[in-house]
C-alpha cells in the first residue's frame, strides 16, 4: 500500500489521472472501474483535460462503475450513470457500447447482480478501479457490516451514507434512495490495481481507520490492506490523524 499526501486535490488529480492514462496508453482496450461522488471529480477533469489536447484516446477503453441506486433511471440527475456522463463519458469519446453498468430499475435485483458479475469475469476483470472512501470506511456502497461480500448485492444504505448523500436530492426536490447495488468486496480486490481517493478532514478517521486499523468488515476499505498494488491519494487534511495514538 503506497499513501502519497498532496497539499491540495488539484495535486491528488493530476496524479491520480497520471497512472489511468498511463495504463490506457499502455493497453487501449483496458478495462477501468469508476467511482463517483467528489472525490474523483478533479481527476475526472484531468483526464478530460489531457483527451482534449490530444495525449490519451478512451474510445477502446471498457468501463465499470462501482455502485447505482436502486429506483433511479439513468436520466436521472442524481443517478451515478448520470454523474458519469456529466463529469467523463459525455466529454470525452468513450464508446457507450463499452459502458457497463449496474441498473437500478431492473426488475430483479439479485439477477441483475449476477449479471453485471459474470460482465467483469467476461471482460477478463478489471485492470485499474478508482476508489473514494465513505466517512464511515464504505468503498462503494460496501458499508460497515458482519462480513465482507465477494461479488455486487443490493444493499441498504447506512444512515451516515444517507445523511452524507441527502444534499444533493433534496436540491432537487426529490427523495434520497435507501437502497443501492454495489460491487462486492471480491470484485473490488480482484482489481489488478486499486487507486484510491480522500480529501478533507471529514475523511480523516476513515482514513486513519484504512491505513492502521485491523483489516474488519466493520470498516470495509481495511480489506485494501491485503492487495497487492494499491495507492491512497490523501491531501493533508484527510491525512491528519495518520501516526496519532487512538
Amino acid at each position: 500500500m503506497r499513501v502519497i499526501i498532496k497539499d491540495n486535490p488539484i495535486e491528488i488529480s493530476h496524479e491520480a489521472a497520471e497512472l489511468i492514462i498511463k495504463q490506457i496508453n499502455k493497453d487501449h482496450g483496458s478495462v477501468l472501474g469508476f467511482a463517483t461522488g467528489a472525490s474523483p471529480v478533479e481527476t475526472y477533469k484531468r483526464i478530460i483535460e489531457k483527451y482534449n489536447e490530444g495525449e490519451v484516446s478512451l474510445k477502446h477503453i471498457t468501463t465499470f462503475n462501482l455502485d447505482e441506486y436502486v429506483g433511479l433511471s439513468q436520466d436521472n440527475v442524481n443517478s451515478y450513470y448520470y454523474f458519469m456522463q456529466d463529469n467523463l463519458f459525455g466529454k470525452t469519446d468513450v464508446n457507450p457500447e463499452k459502458i457497463n453498468f449496474l441498473s437500478g430499475k431492473a426488475e430483479n435485483l439479485e439477477e441483475e447482480c449476477q449479471r453485471y458479475y459474470n460482465r467483469i469475469k467476461e471482460c477478463g476483470g478489471i485492470d485499474i478501479q478508482l476508489l473514494g472512501i465513505g466517512t464511515n470506511g464504505h468503498i462503494g456502497f460496501n458499508e460497515p457490516g458482519d462480513k465482507f461480500k465477494d461479488i455486487p448485492f443490493p444493499v441498504k444504505l447506512t444512515q451516515s451514507t444517507i445523511d452524507s448523500n441527502r444534499k444533493y436530492f433534496e436540491a432537487v426536490g426529490d427523495t434520497m434512495p435507501e437502497y443501492a447495488l454495489t460491487m462486492g468486496i471480491g470484485d473490488i480486490m480482484r482489481s489488478r490495481k486499486i487507486i484510491l481517493i480522500a480529501t478533507g478532514e471529514s475523511k480523516a478517521k476513515a482514513v486513519k481507520e484504512l491505513v492502521e486499523g485491523e483489516v474488519s468488515p466493520s470498516c470495509p476499505a481495511t480489506i485494501l490492506q491485503m492487495h497487492a498494488d494499491v495507492t491512497i491519494f490523501l491531501d493533508k487534511a484527510a491525512a491528519s490523524l495518520l501516526g496519532e495514538k487512538k
